[in-house]
């Protein structure tokens, strides 16, 4: 019914149903069909039939002064809706883990400005989880599934945890032969990582651990320091690790064991339509990923 009624007010403002139909490309018998849909809902007659002129009666003229301010703000911002879901400018707000962010997507957070200047990219890093919904971001980066079913998300990569210590601490406390010995060392744990769910790369065989820790800390990039300061060993995301991998501070030690993948998400709210800068966030970010061997899942090479 408010299609058939924004249809009556197109026809006033543009004094006839030929001329309303030509406007908004319809057919005319589709408009005279609406027409009179619309006035058998209402009980009334809205617009004098007459060939030579055009005339509403009593009630016409109340109902387009009723709905006429309605219908023409209602399709104003609709307008303007569709224009901003569209354009690749303006602002464009962001929440992202702060460590992976500093590491290994800093690159492609440089990439995407340079790539759309015209994109005011507001990005808010944090470690914490701050909610999608309340901040009003456009879209966000997660690490790990989100459970709130308020949201829309899609996976963009994968990144494999590894058991990684300094040469240095080996050198001094020896090397772990298989699992069972990394009961004699120093373990630094993280919090978001308190079960060890190893798999056997070449075997496929799992095993949970449980690890005693003799440190822990909620923050993964200063567990990777620590490990590189010969701490003890831990079990860290590459994407933390893979600088001081290739420069040989650290070592991956039990291979070819690893621990859980993280999943990396972009989420956002599932009552929001998806601008046409977020979506351009989302697909520039899973284009790179696909090309990151370890946004992909993979290690570095042994």
């Amino acid at each position: 019914m408010i299609d058939d009624i924004a249809l009556f007010i197109h026809i006033v403002q543009y004094r006839g149903l030929a001329a309303a139909a030509e406007h908004l490309q319809l057919p005319a018998a589709t408009v005279t069909r609406r027409l009179q849909r619309l006035e058998a809902r209402i009980g009334s007659q809205l617009i004098h039939r007459s060939a030579r002129q055009f005339n509403l009666t009593q009630e016409g003229e109340i109902y387009f002064q009723a709905y006429a301010d309605l219908v023409q703000q209602f399709e104003s911002t609709s307008r303007l809706l569709s224009t901003e879901q569209h354009q690749l400018s303006g602002q464009l707000k962001v929440l992202a883990p702060t460590n992976i962010s500093l590491g290994l997507l800093q690159p492609t957070w440089s990439a995407f400005i340079k790539a759309y200047p015209d994109i005011h990219l507001e990005l808010q890093l944090n470690n914490a989880t701050e909610d999608v919904i309340n901040t009003q971001a456009d879209i966000a980066i997660r690490i790990g599934p989100q459970s709130d079913s308020l949201l829309y998300q899609k996976r963009l990569g994968t990144i494999r945890t590894i058991i990684v210590a300094a040469p240095k601490y080996l050198s001094s406390q020896g090397e772990p032969s298989n699992l069972d010995n990394l009961h004699q060392h120093r373990i630094i744990g993280v919090n978001n990582l308190s079960t060890w769910r190893l798999k056997n790369r070449e075997t496929q065989q799992q095993v949970d651990m449980h690890p005693k820790n003799t440190t822990t800390v909620n923050d993964i990039r200063f567990a990777s320091q620590l490990v590189c300061d010969a701490v003890g060993i831990a079990l860290l995301p590459i994407s933390e690790v893979k600088d001081e991998l290739n420069k040989g501070s650290l070592q991956q030690i039990l291979f070819p064991w690893s621990g859980p993948t993280r999943d990396i998400f972009a989420v956002w709210p599932s009552g929001k339509l998806l601008s046409a800068k977020a979506k351009c966030l989302r697909d520039f970010m899973e284009i790179y990923f696909s090309q990151d061997p370890i946004l992909q899942g993979e290690g570095i090479s042994q």
